[in-house]
């Protein structure tokens, strides 16, 4: 009776697997070696710092450091002390407001820009706008407030000086409460409109192109490309932004509003970055900044697992 060869699976950890498998690394070493610079910067400033978290349960002295600073008691009393500040309510709905608000009407202008320029057929006026539109991107929030400024001032503002030529009287966009969150709103998206738009040009471009050429043959408009193809085309994208967006709805631009507000718009303005700034950091409350931090983290986190999870439904996840 003849007796069959049985093979034993190879080890994950035999010499010839891991040989292999370093032979494969060695052959993609170029793509690696690109990879470097951007795997040194999250380890050196995202990794490194996190040991700094500690002090958000310390009571943390700048002479005594991280490591002989005494632990706070109870451990959990500056998060105790955010939660039951008189202000937590107002700082936690400005800020997932304002940053509702940036991502539902930040992001659909970003798409309308991209479609106009991938329909203009004239090249000079498409690389004219997409210049125009993209450079305010690159300019700081003390310039963009500047020109804001100009605008909207109640005083010198040439949109104000306008509305009382023809009669009514001049509205204080920059200190009243119910105009405030609207120039916030408004301000980024003139500052980043062009430069979202490059990001969904890009998805665009690697659409196959026979997809239009067939829905051309189909007798297929305009209008129904984009909604059939160029949309479908880049949802994906779209699903990845709104994913990472949602990973800082606690942020909600602290430079922007930092610069832009006053003591008049706090009630609508004043958020979690910028009370921290105020109570943490300008009293040396370091330890208070780290848990508020912390705690925002950890809201981001359930939020960008929650929103990945809820896409992976239709089939748009990340990972």
């Amino acid at each position: 009776m003849a007796h069959k060869m049985i093979t034993a699976p190879m080890s994950r950890h035999s010499p010839s697997l891991r040989r292999n498998r370093w032979k494969g690394i060695w052959s993609q070493r170029s793509w690696y070696l690109m990879l470097l610079p951007g795997l040194l910067f999250f380890i050196v400033f995202k990794y490194f710092p996190m040991y700094g978290v500690i002090i958000s349960f310390k009571e943390y002295d700048l002479l005594e450091g991280i490591a002989k600073s005494p632990w706070a008691d109870p451990w959990y009393k500056h998060f105790e002390y955010f939660y039951q500040s008189t202000y937590f309510s107002q700082l936690l709905t400005n800020t997932f407001l304002i940053s509702l608000y940036k991502i539902i009407f930040g992001m659909i202008p970003d798409i309308f820009m991209a479609l106009l320029l991938n329909e203009c057929r004239v090249a000079w006026f498409k690389r004219s706008v997409q210049t125009l539109t993209y450079m305010p991107h690159f300019l700081s929030w003390v310039i963009i407030y500047g020109i804001a400024l100009a605008f909207f001032s109640e005083t010198t503002g040439i949109l104000n000086r306008l509305i009382q030529s023809i009669g009514f009287e001049a509205v204080p966009f920059l200190t009243s409460t119910d105009w405030f969150r609207s120039v916030l709103v408004g301000t980024e998206i003139w500052k980043d409109i062009g430069w979202g738009a490059i990001i969904y040009l890009a998805a665009i471009s690697s659409i196959d192109p026979s997809l239009y050429e067939a829905a051309r043959v189909d007798g297929a408009s305009r209008f129904r490309m984009i909604w059939h193809i160029t949309l479908p085309g880049i949802a994906h994208v779209f699903v990845l932004l709104l994913i990472l967006r949602l990973g800082h709805i606690l942020d909600a631009g602290f430079e922007q509003i930092y610069i832009m507000y006053n003591i008049r718009v706090y009630p609508v303005a004043d958020i979690i970055d910028t009370w921290v700034y105020r109570t943490g950091l300008e009293r040396l409350n370091f330890s208070l900044a780290s848990a508020v931090g912390l705690f925002k983290s950890f809201i981001g986190l359930w939020l960008v697992l929650g929103a990945n999870a809820l896409a992976k439904r239709w089939g748009q996840g990340v990972w």
